[in-house]
């Protein structure tokens, strides 16, 4: 039978199918390029047709396409949920015997981390279920899952966001682990710890007030490398300018990403096939240790719960393996400070899933997450709906090949929240046009995103073997270690001039820049009355007649290339023209004087 699993190919093949797949979606099934698409599943396409983003239209095409299947084998069913067994332990265990390792004193924001001693027996993983019923120091409560660690140990996480005195107690349908009780304390914040990342009207701000500008870059499998290559792409992080990165917990297969993981969530192999009853506590404790060491360089871990670059049956679990997935995952990360959730990249391409399971799998996430770390969703081609109220920002990519960062005032009225451009293009030379922008028209999207209120992402894609990169790092024999793909080290010439634009927006009084009223050639930002930018693009204009509102300003130019800043006299009011040097690149800054 055919539906959103079967591969386009499959389907074209079948001259039933092929009939109804020209119906439904011509400009692809009848295009000569269609050769292209055959390994595709059909539940990813549909998001390159514009029509079929009307839920009934999709409809219509799974039921034309199951009408072949008649009378067909149906495709094997999800594995159904597993309710923890009741009777896991007897009588003769004594209900709270488990017993407990409490947290030593614990700076505010680090995780607290609860430990329990229990049985082993069976599979823990969906035998036992386990949470806690937590009180801060203020008397508030929160419930705080549990999972299981492997060797008879058992945690629940919390994220330290209280100084004072806590207390605990356990639940759980394993006798001994059930009605464990204790305390803890929470002292001062490490040197450094600011807290998790909250949305802040439009912008965002650290727990502790801390004003943070998410300067994101991906590298979306750089944890499924060899332990080498992760710890260059730690040492290059230490030294970018990036405070947020976008991973995937599952690994990614695509252009420049075949290599094979040694470890995965799951416990298993592609070849021998994966234990989805379990999950693999050595895999996370490594992860763990990468997000902890982002916090130590002050980088944000922006977790990809999902996607669809998928070989291995993690794009298409089923109902029930993914909630009990995501419980496992936010149930051990979510006490970290730094980490944010993105439910899915190019949610639009995952062919096992629509909206209804989006908002079904992001409510498993707001049920987990007692902390309200932010959450979002990112996009291919449809738009999704970003009022939704779980969604805190907006996480999205380009719109075409060519313009996207120029549209950020228009969402950021459009849906209210702040607007993060995770994908804006990659700075690169591949053969893809997604992958091959110059480190120019990199830094000229930063801009147009940042004077119009938002927050474009990084991304490089330069093939290392051009340098060198990859055989000299030490990292093997593989010539297709991509930043974007798998880390390493950067090659482009975009980070340093986006570090001098941070530079710039720190200096403004709030730390953010929002849109100002615009020329129709130059777009203005800033801060209303205090600070105004603009910013000249591609354009070169060997000068600028400038209209000030009342009072002193000071007007600098910048190269935002050359990364310069040249105050040009002392203080200007009324009109001045100003001086520029006819090449691309430019901005102005003017800052009002005094009161």
């Amino acid at each position: 039978m055919f539906d959103r699993a079967s591969t386009f190919g499959e389907a074209l093949d079948h001259p039933a199918a092929r009939a109804v797949l020209e119906r439904y979606m011509p400009g692809i099934a009848a295009s000569p390029m269609a050769t292209q698409f055959r390994t595709g599943r059909l539940g990813q396409l549909v998001g390159f047709v514009p029509s079929l983003s009307d839920a009934a239209e999709r409809e219509r095409l799974w039921a034309s396409l199951a009408e072949l299947g008649e009378g067909a084998d149906p495709r094997p069913p999800y594995a159904p949920a597993i309710e923890p067994n009741l009777a896991y332990e007897d009588a003769s265990v004594a209900r709270g015997s488990a017993s407990v390792t409490a947290p030593e004193p614990t700076p505010l924001w680090d995780v607290a981390e609860v430990r329990l001693a229990g049985p082993s027996h069976g599979n823990p993983f969906v035998d036992v279920e386990l949470d806690a019923l937590v009180t801060r120091p203020d008397g508030g409560e929160l419930r705080m899952g549990g999972f299981y660690d492997g060797d008879g140990q058992y945690a629940v996480r919390v994220l330290a966001d209280a100084e004072g005195e806590w207390t605990f107690t356990t639940r759980s349908t394993a006798r001994s682990l059930d009605g464990v009780s204790g305390s803890f304390t929470v002292t001062g914040a490490r040197r450094g710890a600011h807290g998790p990342v909250r949305v802040d009207g439009l912008h965002f701000r650290h727990a502790d007030g801390l004003r943070h500008r998410p300067l994101g870059t991906t590298a979306y499998a750089w944890t499924h490398q060899p332990e080498a290559l992760q710890e260059q792409t730690l040492a290059t992080l230490a030294e970018a300018p990036f405070s947020k990165i976008r991973m995937c917990l599952f690994p990614k297969s695509y252009l420049f990403n075949q290599n094979e993981p040694e470890d995965f969530v799951f416990p298993g192999s592609l070849a021998d096939g994966f234990d989805l009853e379990r999950f693999d506590p050595a895999h996370f404790r490594r992860l763990e240790q990468r997000i902890a060491q982002l916090a130590e360089r002050g980088i944000q871990a922006d977790l990809i719960l999902f996607h669809a670059y998928d070989r291995w049956g993690f794009a298409d679990l089923g109902p029930a393996v993914d909630e009990r997935y995501l419980r496992y995952v936010v149930r051990r990360l979510a006490a970290f400070s730094n980490v944010w959730w993105s439910m899915a990249n190019e949610y639009d391409l995952l062919w096992s899933k629509d909206e209804p399971d989006w908002e079904r799998l992001a409510a498993v996430v707001g049920e987990e997450d007692p902390f309200g770390h932010l959450n979002s969703i990112h996009n291919c081609r449809p738009f999704y709906d970003y009022t939704r109220p779980w969604i805190t920002h907006v996480s999205i990519q380009r719109v075409d090949v060519y313009r996207t960062a120029e549209n950020t005032d228009e969402w950021r009225e459009r849906w209210g929240k702040p607007v993060v451009i995770d994908e804006c293009a990659y700075e690169g030379d591949i053969d893809q046009g997604w992958g091959n922008i110059t480190g120019e028209e990199m830094v000229r999207r930063f801009w147009e995103g940042a004077v119009r209120g938002g927050y474009v992402g990084h991304g490089e894609t330069y093939l290392p073997a051009a340098d060198g990169g990859a055989v000299d790092a030490g990292f093997g024999d593989d010539p297709e270690v991509l930043w974007w793909a798998k880390g390493g080290v950067l090659h482009g010439s975009s980070p340093d001039r986006i570090a001098f634009l941070e530079t710039l927006q720190a200096e403004a009084p709030e730390g953010v820049w929002d849109p100002l009223t615009s020329d129709w050639d130059v777009p203005w930002g800033g801060v209303e009355g205090m600070l105004r930018v603009g910013y000249f693009g591609f354009n070169r204009p060997r000068f600028r007649n400038l209209i000030l509102t009342d009072g002193e300003w000071t007007l600098d130019v910048i190269d935002t290339w050359n990364m310069t800043v040249d105050r040009v006299g002392e203080t200007h009011r009324g009109t001045v023209r100003v001086e520029l040097p006819g090449r691309r690149y430019m901005a102005v800054r003017l800052t009002r004087v005094g009161d």
